[in-house]
């Protein structure tokens, strides 16, 4: 049947609101989403991811597991939901989330997929001809006893990996990439975990082309620092019908 609530509502896409990033991107004084990354500043609202990644991002729901615990009455059952978000160019999140009912669970783990979005460097297998496909170099990422190494590949080899990491690399803007895993593979989450952490491990390898002098400039927070010191009017609730 028709059910309405009452939502925090804001005009921009839906509700970008009183926390301070938020209010530079609705402000237009942060104009790309790489500033934020720069500059180590938290994202605490999925509405600025939809601001800057929008339309070009896609989500594809990975598991969806009962979880049980036992009381007195018997067993309480829940849903956990593994969502990967990414735009297959340069950005991918991951968000696990724990709830009575599957739906609920799988919008909670889309918000905490696009507040996990991070940047993914591309680099090359050889020389430095055409766009970047593959990983940098080798890196490595572990959860639990799963433990995932991407290995640079050759043009035209394709994403040689199980399902898995396949998704998710392919959705980070991977196009060739070897991959070997240890561990207890079949836990899916955690074998998702290591792959989303070996990704999150290309951005943290200083190589000899990143070597050059870095210019440093006021972070966005210190820059408009007077306007962020006004205060901030939250708009007035409003009743949403779905």
């Amino acid at each position: 049947g028709v059910f309405s609530f009452v939502a925090w509502y804001c005009p921009l896409s839906s509700g970008i609101n009183a926390e301070y990033g938020g209010r530079l991107v609705k402000d237009g004084m942060i104009k790309k989403i790489e500033e934020i990354y720069l500059f180590s500043l938290p994202i605490k609202e999925a509405e600025i991811i939809d601001f800057f990644l929008g339309s070009k991002l896609k989500d594809e729901v990975l598991k969806i597991m009962p979880v049980q615990k036992q009381t007195r009455a018997g067993q309480r059952t829940r849903f956990k939901a593994f969502v990967a978000i990414g735009d297959y160019d340069g950005h991918i999140g991951l968000g696990v989330k724990c709830s009575k009912e599957v739906a609920t669970a799988i919008r909670g783990a889309i918000i905490l997929a696009k507040l996990s979005v991070i940047p993914v460097r591309r680099g090359y297998w050889g020389n430095k001809i055409g766009m970047p496909h593959t990983v940098p170099c080798k890196v490595t990422g572990k959860c639990g006893s799963v433990l995932v190494r991407l290995v640079p590949a050759p043009r035209g080899t394709g994403l040689v990996s199980a399902p898995v990491p396949k998704k998710l690399l392919n959705m980070a803007g991977f196009e060739d990439c070897y991959t070997c895993a240890t561990g207890q593979t079949a836990t899916l989450g955690n074998f998702a975990k290591a792959t989303f952490a070996a990704i999150a491990a290309t951005y943290a390898y200083l190589t000899p082309d990143m070597w050059s002098a870095t210019v440093f400039t006021n972070s966005p927070y210190q820059e408009y620092t007077d306007y962020l010191a006004k205060p901030f009017v939250k708009q007035p609730k409003k009743e949403v019908k779905y």
